[in-house]
């Protein structure tokens, strides 16, 4: 690793406190630059980093490898490692809708769980509550019975080390309070696995999959999506779901236009004429 990249690392961990996720993503994707072209990467010519970078086919993918390139340029020249304010242009993505179910597809899966065993009340009671609440699964699997206050959820192991508060669905506390009655272990969490360990991430997918075909990120989604729909405003949106930005739910606009559009398509009397 060069002093220059070993400094960056530095920076991001002491001065920026970056989470060690990012920290390791960083590293990781600089480090294999040097590596690759066997020189420090300061010192890299732009167009042989970018004739590197024409193996990612993926734009997202290629965007974060790109963002931790200018982010390093950017520190090497603020530092005056460099004289040269280098910096590398991000490709266009596409927006894309996320993926959503409607309420009515939840309610199928709902329906199909087998809730006799204590395990089927715990697959039928994780699905509500993600729906429910709009939680990341890491913040779900993180939960102690304590973070549950009435009707109230707070989430204090949100991403970025932001608590936020959310009201939870009778329907979903029910469901809780069912599944956790039937335990016969306790350490103060909510989500277990059959040994009485906690659920890992893992297991929540393969939940959610087996009774919906999604990620557990799609019930976010979901949540998000039946919101808007249901006329909520877009910053009361973005709190219930911690993002940091606004422009970061004004994804879901798109969904609310989608609706209008379809409004227009199916009501009003011009569809019908040709000309």
């Amino acid at each position: 690793m060069s002093n220059e990249l070993e400094a960056f690392i530095e920076y991001i961990t002491v001065i920026k406190a970056l989470s060690k996720k990012s920290i390791a993503a960083y590293k990781s994707d600089l480090l294999f630059f040097e590596e690759q072209l066997s020189k420090p990467l300061i010192s890299l010519d732009t167009a042989k980093l970018l004739e590197l970078l024409t193996q990612y086919e993926n734009k997202r993918t290629l965007n974060r490898k790109l963002s931790a390139v200018n982010a390093f340029f950017d520190f090497c020249y603020k530092s005056h490692f460099s004289d040269e304010k280098k910096k590398l242009k991000s490709s266009k993505i596409p927006k894309l809708l996320p993926k959503f179910l409607s309420y009515e597809e939840i309610q199928k899966g709902l329906k199909s769980i087998d809730r006799t065993s204590w395990i089927g009340k715990r697959d039928y009671a994780l699905i509500l509550f993600l729906y429910a609440s709009g939680a990341r699964i890491s913040e779900a699997l993180s939960l102690k019975r304590e973070d549950i206050e009435g009707e109230w959820l707070y989430i204090r192991h949100a991403k970025g080390d932001k608590e936020r508060v959310v009201p939870l669905a009778p329907v979903a506390l029910e469901a809780l309070e069912e599944y956790l009655r039937e335990l016969s272990f306790d350490s103060g969490h909510l989500w277990y696995n059959y040994k009485g360990g906690r659920l890992s991430r893992i297991s929540a997918y393969k939940i959610t999959q087996k009774y919906l075909g999604v990620s557990p990120h799609v019930l976010r989604h979901s949540y998000a999506t039946s919101l808007i729909r249901g006329g909520a405003d877009l910053r009361v949106v973005q709190e219930l779901l911690g993002h940091a930005s606004l422009l970061t739910t004004q994804v879901y606009t798109h969904i609310q236009r989608q609706d209008l559009k379809d409004t227009v398509e199916v009501y009003h009397p011009i569809k019908k004429e040709h000309l």
